[in-house]
């Protein structure tokens, strides 16, 4: 294969490749730089890149395969890290000028465990301020652009990784979720985009160690990439009291599905979010296209009452926990929408929390008796379609004004609350041409089950990425 098509390869295809010496990591690490040089002027996928230190690992890979020394699953990948994840040795911002300069010196668990699977760290992806914010944009590097039309938002707040998977800058991305910040940006950029059962990807560095809101996930071009990734960063570890053991499947068991053994279901809007019309028309249409794949499709939804407001309150709080002396301190360099998210939990009391939890926990219960009945729940992985950078939030849909900005992530939002697995997988295109992603929704611990489901639409019914005109 000739270099300027290796970006064009799975990152599964890239390992192979490497290991049976089809080519050298140095070759896959060069061209991904290169088609970084080439495009990220405008995409604004990266907020740093790390081309020395990227080649020297790959020179390191590839001595590696010279020795016959044992090779990890992702050996000489290229991949990009979401800058609010800590890079030894490379710059983290976390999308503020206030960490304009810092270098840490470790890596959080999911880069090591990157590494020690084979993985080379070409640079960071963009991220808003803290990730906070509905477009990926910040002072130190602007907006992220969407491959599909460089006008409009690669979504947030791992809209960089997305747009450079989406690219062909790296096969695969990491990324972080709160409220839906893997499966928008995945939505809009038209890949994968994988949120596990928290625990799954073990946190030891967050500061609420049972926090199981934040998770963090994977951006790919194929659903095969994103389970490479989840189950090479995937096991215990002891400082993380979620963490979770490592799970049994393996990548190649994702083909073992009977469809007509999974009891489906589907929802436009879960019940209760505001979804633009446009965009239901066409998940609706998709919908149609399904019936009779399955052992059973109807179109259901558990009670979704209370979401909104519950979420609300324990962003707020999770938030201001975090970021709250930063407001104090620094609030005057801070952008307005992150004073904004952050003073939005100061006057929360412990009554305010524990009403919120009491209505989270009866959410869970409603899903839980739900997924009795059924195996998947598909719906869409975002209430609106790509919208200009310029605009900045979302504060309408169909011409109903939203309470809050953070309201167009309801569809999204109401599935963190409860921390069932979930995944967003490229579903058609608006008639603008921009992508539409469907989120599949199952039982927590089953990712296999949410893999294999994904997987058949990849594989039988072309529910996959299309490359950008042009790119």
């Amino acid at each position: 294969m000739s270099a300027p098509d290796l970006f064009r390869l799975s990152a599964a295809e890239m390992a192979a490749g490497v290991r049976t010496r089809r080519f050298r990591a140095r070759d896959l690490v060069a061209a991904s730089l290169e088609r970084i040089a080439a495009l990220d002027g405008a995409l604004k996928s990266f907020i740093t890149v790390a081309p020395d230190a990227a080649l020297a690992a790959a020179e390191a890979a590839d001595r590696r395969v010279e020795a016959g020394a044992p090779l990890g699953p992702l050996h000489g990948v290229p991949v990009g890290v979401k800058d609010l994840t800590l890079t030894a040795g490379l710059r983290t911002t976390y999308g503020s000028t206030l960490y304009a300069d810092l270098i840490p010196d470790t890596d959080d668990l999911s880069v090591a465990r990157l590494k020690a699977a084979g993985a080379i760290i070409v640079g960071k992806t963009n991220t808003p301020e803290f990730g906070f914010g509905a477009i990926t944009g910040n002072e130190l590097c602007g907006p992220t652009a969407n491959p599909y039309d460089l006008d409009k938002t690669s979504g947030g707040s791992s809209g960089g990784s997305a747009a450079a998977v989406a690219a062909g800058l790296v096969p695969l991305a990491q990324g972080t979720d709160f409220g839906g910040s893997v499966r928008t940006p995945a939505s809009f950029c038209g890949v994968v985009g994988l949120r596990p059962t928290p625990g799954r990807i073990p946190s030891p560095g967050r500061a609420l160690a049972w926090d199981g809101l934040a998770t963090q996930g994977f951006l790919a071009r194929d659903v095969a990439d994103a389970a490479l990734a989840l189950a090479a960063v995937s096991g215990p570890d002891p400082r993380d009291p979620t963490s979770l053991p490592v799970p049994e499947w393996t990548v190649p068991d994702l083909d073992a599905l009977d469809p007509l053994s999974l009891r489906v279901a589907w929802s436009t809007d879960l019940g209760s979010a505001l979804v633009d019309l446009g965009l239901a028309e066409r998940f609706e249409a998709v919908m149609r296209g399904l019936d009779g794949r399955f052992g059973d499709f109807v179109e259901a939804t558990p009670d979704c009452r209370e979401a909104s407001a519950a979420f609300g309150t324990l962003r707020a709080a999770h938030i201001f926990h975090t970021y709250g002396r930063t407001l104090e301190q620094d609030g005057d360099r801070l952008s307005p929408s992150v004073a904004w998210n952050i003073a939005r939990g100061k006057g929360l009391t412990a009554a305010d929390y524990l009403r919120a939890e009491a209505q989270r926990s009866a959410l869970y219960r409603r899903f839980a008796a739900f997924f009795r009945d059924h195996d998947i729940l598909m719906t869409l992985s975002a209430s609106v379609p790509p919208f200009p950078n310029a605009q900045g939030d979302v504060t309408e849909i169909n011409g109903f004004r939203l309470s809050t900005i953070i309201d167009y992530l309801a569809i999204t939002y109401t599935v963190s609350l409860i921390g069932f697995p979930c995944l967003s997988i490229p579903c058609g295109w608006t008639a603008d041409g921009l992508p539409i992603g469907l989120q599949l929704i199952a039982r927590p611990y089953e990712e296999d089950r949410l893999l294999r489901c994904a997987r058949f639409l990849e594989r039988e019914l072309g529910f996959r990425h299309r490359w950008p005109e042009g790119m």
